[in-house]
């Protein structure tokens, strides 16, 4: 089992809710974005997921949008990732994932980017818009390496299609909860349930994390009740804009109900 599908489901034995955490590499500068990981994973977040800012974010809403295009802004480049992760992961032991659009990893060189990762203490990663059908080289490179692979599954994926998703992704199988693209909402779609339910269907034993959607801590308690894990990245980015550390450090013990 990998290190994230472990941590996930330790919490699942005790009883204890799953928070899966994003941010964005970069925003506002480098330095700061790998503060405000390290800070999120010592104030709670079970899994962290460190984006990797692109210029074609399909399915990013417009909070995460404006965060990774101000880091383009401020020059971040694809090859600053390693040394950022390589700090975070000293720093703490929470399992870390890299999630970036595939054209990147392409670019960069598929395996020569999964090796870096790796040498730099990263899980695996999340790849948005690489569908299973299409990973071949992905899938080889993961096994070799032994990294986490997290593929998605829509509310429009056939039962067939998240089946053949939750075979091959390793972690968890990442359950999109509307069909639009990131960003808090009032009221988590209802579709999430549908898809946590074709997870359950495909008899794979794959953990199911729901993300786009979800920003307070009753939903979060919501989606923990049905699913593995809940997946927050739009509030944590809004929150760091308007209070700084601290107050990504109170959401984080706020959807985690964490006192102190």
């Amino acid at each position: 089992m990998s290190k994230t599908a472990q941590t996930l489901q330790a919490n699942i034995n005790l009883g204890q809710p799953n928070l899966i955490g994003y941010f964005p590499l970069g925003y506002p500068t480098v330095k700061e974005s790998i503060d405000v990981a390290i800070e999120m994973c010592r104030s709670g977040v079970d899994v962290l997921e460190l984006g990797i800012p692109y210029s074609d974010p399909v399915m990013d809403g417009i909070v995460i949008q404006e965060a990774t295009q101000q880091a383009l802004e401020q020059g971040f480049k694809l090859s600053q990732t390693f040394d950022a992760l390589k700090k975070i992961t000293s720093a703490v032991d929470t399992p870390v994932l890299v999630m970036s659009y595939w054209n990147p990893i392409m670019q960069f060189g598929i395996e020569k980017f999964a090796i870096e990762v790796r040498n730099a203490g990263g899980v695996g990663l999340i790849t948005p818009d690489l569908i299973p059908d299409e990973a071949g080289e992905w899938l080889e490179i993961s096994d070799r390496l032994e990294l986490d692979r997290i593929f998605l599954a829509t509310p429009s994926s056939s039962a067939e299609r998240v089946t053949n998703a939750c075979k091959l992704s390793r972690g968890f199988t990442y359950a999109v909860s509307t069909m639009g693209i990131t960003g808090a909402r009032e009221e988590l779609d209802a579709l999430a349930r549908t898809v946590v339910s074709k997870v359950r269907d495909s008899e794979t034993g794959q953990l199911a994390a729901v993300g786009i959607g979800i920003s307070t801590s009753e939903q979060v308690a919501e989606v923990n009740s049905y699913a593995d894990a809940a997946i927050v990245g739009s509030v944590f980015v809004r929150a760091y804009a308007e209070g700084g550390i601290a107050a990504v450090k109170r959401k984080v013990q706020e959807l985690k109900s964490i006192q102190e």
